[in-house]
């Protein structure tokens, strides 16, 4: 049986009790089990219609994991023992939350960073099968990926048909494609889910399972969960956690997510895009904050920010100040902060399952790789990195720390510093560690993506939300380009453009954004690395 507990103190608990009782009076619980489209107004209606099957997950999923067990048993008397994932969004977060927690390994691919599709391809090709899922079947990343591995697998004498599994919504591209290409695989997911919800549907269960988790069981969990979460009652957790996390007054839109041991690998990387692309519309919406235990965010004190402790199940952890303590097991939590994120946006007054401003970015990325532009002069270079930003961001700087002065000076007192990082998170992971250092400069919320991926997350926060963002965008020249199969284009023009395509659309709403470009990866973390120390010791731009 699952278990899951809820714990609010604050300004959260004041949440609580101010907007529990009326979501109760207005069976908000019961409707959504029954997958009532109205919940969130007239102007959601045609969206939440087709977009709530995530609360029945047994209807599409049950059938799905004998047809999986079988699979990875055929792949393994094949001595195909590898499984790499090619998907983005919520098709790539969930499996590697899944796979982490259950401590099976599964090579994620979800980026289009040359040396990190390299990196993919390196390893065990002979032993390998890639998963490519895409909801819309027409997603450009995994595309790619999957035209490289077909290419790699035929030119190492492997059938390549036979090593390439689909998961997409029946009838989309995709879909007809493979079935036609005769690939090993084709798994159809419930087309009425949207993706950040997907978790426990072929996008999140067919990678996983193909991997070696139990499916069966995650899968029992979550339908426990939903019992759990049935109820009209004050003490339904799942409309406790929506109320904390939607109706503060005034509003608290820094949620920082900060994992303290509860064995759910990844878990708040997952809870990030689920918040951020279902919330950040219409000017307003919450920005998970992933943070590190003991983060600057979590003592700050600050009036917009609520802080949201994942613990151990057996966990005797007690919020204190504008904090709520949440624990379960796997299952239980995915359903728990579906549930939640749906409830906070009745509460925020949006819909919480389309995402109007992701594809901005998507069609600017489009007509840069088109219209193939000579590249930007740069502001200035300072040793390894490329320096560009507009003159009235810049003004007088002329070095890479100046520059960071000048980003940091037009950061509100409301505001948040978003960190945007376009390189091979394996290879270059370590620069993940200047979030919690500008975090400490600022006394802000500092956020930490690695691209493209965030922008099927946090970038629906990023243009959607309100305008209280400044951008550093980090993008680097790689080792060696990588040419994608039957395109124009390679993936280093790609992942360029990407980067690009969404400063483009920033700096077009009127966001601040600092780019620096790497011209020698190593070099360049360590000048960046170096930058932000200086700022710290100093006291930044104070």
């Amino acid at each position: 049986m699952t278990t899951l507990s809820f714990e609010a103190a604050a300004a959260a608990l004041a949440a609580v009790d101010k907007n529990v009782p009326a979501l109760v009076r207005d069976e908000v619980a019961t409707r959504l089990l029954a997958q009532d489209p109205t919940l969130w107004g007239p102007d959601a209606e045609a969206e939440a219609s087709i977009r709530l099957g995530w609360l029945n997950p047994s209807a599409a999923s049950r059938p799905l994991v004998g047809q999986i067990r079988r699979l990875r048993e055929e792949l393994a008397a094949e001595g195909v023992t590898r499984v790499v994932l090619a998907g983005m969004g919520g098709s790539s977060l969930a499996p590697e939350v899944i796979t982490g927690t259950a401590g099976v390994e599964l090579t994620v691919l979800d980026s289009t960073d040359p040396d990190a599709v390299r990196a993919a391809l390196a390893t065990g090709l002979q032993e390998t099968v890639i998963v490519v899922s895409s909801k819309s079947g027409s997603t450009v990343e995994t595309d790619s990926q999957r035209r490289t591995f077909e290419q790699a697998f035929t030119d190492a004498g492997i059938d390549a048909k036979s090593r390439i599994v689909i998961v997409t919504d029946p009838g989309s591209p995709l879909d007809e494609a493979a079935r036609a290409a005769g690939y090993r695989a084709v798994f159809n997911a419930d087309p009425n889910v949207g993706g950040r919800y997907s978790a426990l549907t072929a996008f999140g269960l067919v990678p996983s399972g193909l991997a070696g988790a139990d499916i069966e069981a995650l899968l029992d969990d979550a339908e426990d969960a939903l019992e759990i979460l049935s109820d009209n009652a004050e003490d339904n957790i799942g409309l406790q956690l929506g109320a904390a996390l939607g109706g503060t007054d005034p509003l608290r839109n820094k949620v920082v997510i900060v994992d303290e041991g509860s064995g759910l690998a990844g878990f708040p990387d997952w809870a990030e895009q689920l918040i951020a692309e279902s919330t950040g519309k219409l000017g307003t919406g919450l920005l998970p904050v992933v943070a590190e235990p003991g983060a600057p965010e979590t003592a700050s004190g600050a009036a917009d920010v609520l802080t949201a402790r994942l613990v151990a199940v057996d966990s005797d952890a007690e919020p204190v100040g504008d904090q709520v303590v949440v624990a379960g097991s796997l299952g239980g939590q995915m359903m728990l902060w579906e549930f939640a994120t749906a409830v906070a946006g009745r509460l925020l007054g949006i819909n919480p399952f389309d995402q109007p401003d992701v594809e901005a970015a998507k069609v600017a990325a489009r007509g840069l790789l088109d219209a193939r532009p000579e590249a930007t002069e740069p502001s200035f270079v300072d040793g390894s990195v490329e320096v560009r930003g507009p003159a009235e961001l810049l003004g007088d700087a002329g070095t890479l720390r100046g520059a960071l002065d000048a980003l940091l000076g037009a950061l509100d007192t409301d505001g948040y510093l978003s960190i945007q990082v376009y390189l091979d998170r394996e290879a270059q992971g370590e620069l993940a560690g200047i979030r919690p250092e500008l975090a400490a400069v600022t006394g802000r919320p500092v956020t930490f993506g690695w691209g493209p991926r965030f922008l099927h997350s946090t970038g629906q926060f990023h243009k959607g939300g309100p305008a209280q963002g400044v951008y550093l965008q980090v993008t680097g020249t790689p080792r060696q380009d990588l040419a994608i199969p039957g395109r124009p284009f390679t993936f280093g023009q790609l992942i360029s453009a990407q980067a690009t395509g969404d400063a483009q659309v920033l700096a077009d709403q009127g966001r601040p954004v600092l780019r620096l470009n790497l011209l020698d990866r190593e070099a360049g973390v360590r000048e960046l690395e170096a930058a932000v120390r200086s700022l710290s010791a100093e006291g930044g731009n104070a």
